[in-house]
């Protein structure tokens, strides 16, 4: 019997991938989520931040101060 279907499964065969490959899957999906009605849309991105300052809240992951990221960009980007 075959394994089932998981996030977890499908994002370890989507890192196999080469990365042209990703790049196509990426766009497809994310163009999947435009076929979303608005309110869905919405309520999925709630969802995401809810998730991830609960993420912060806990200490699991730690935020990047805004004058730090703004200046990776700069960094990254004025070469």
């Amino acid at each position: 019997m075959a394994n089932p279907l998981t996030i977890e499964s499908i994002e370890q065969a989507a890192l196999q991938l080469q990365p042209d490959a990703r790049v196509q899957l990426t766009h497809f999906l994310v163009q999947s989520l435009a076929s979303l009605p608005e309110a869905e849309f919405a309520d999925l991105w709630l969802a995401e931040a809810e998730r991830r300052d609960a993420e912060m809240d806990s200490g699991k992951v730690v935020g990047i101060p805004g004058e730090e990221v703004f200046h990776r960009i700069r960094a990254r980007y004025n070469k």
